[in-house]
């Protein structure tokens, strides 16, 4: 039986108790895939306790627009990609200097 947060408390940052099981179920799988949590404690050891507790300390909001998201999160991934290559570019051509030398 959860008591903290409360239904009531969590109902103030999110519109409806959908919504409220969707963010926190996503939060949830980041939490588990390894996200930095926003808090730096937590009453609750499982990943959904701490995502509700994310919620009611208001550091965790459902996106209003998440398709926008979807698109800045593709073009941070793709950035990432081109930054690899070039590092691993840079890194190849040391090498290949270093060889020479």
């Amino acid at each position: 039986m959860m008591l903290k947060p409360s239904i009531d408390t969590l109902l103030d940052h999110v519109n409806s108790k959908y919504s409220l099981v969707i963010l926190a179920s996503k939060r949830a799988h980041e939490l588990d895939s390894g996200a930095k949590p926003t808090l730096n404690s937590f009453d609750s050891v499982k990943s959904v306790g701490q995502a509700l507790e994310e919620i009611d300390s208001g550091t965790v909001i459902n996106d209003p627009h998440p398709e926008i998201k979807r698109e800045r999160l593709k073009l941070e991934e793709e950035e990432r990609k081109m930054q690899r290559e070039r590092e691993q570019r840079d890194l190849e051509a040391r090498i290949r200097n270093e060889q020479n030398n």
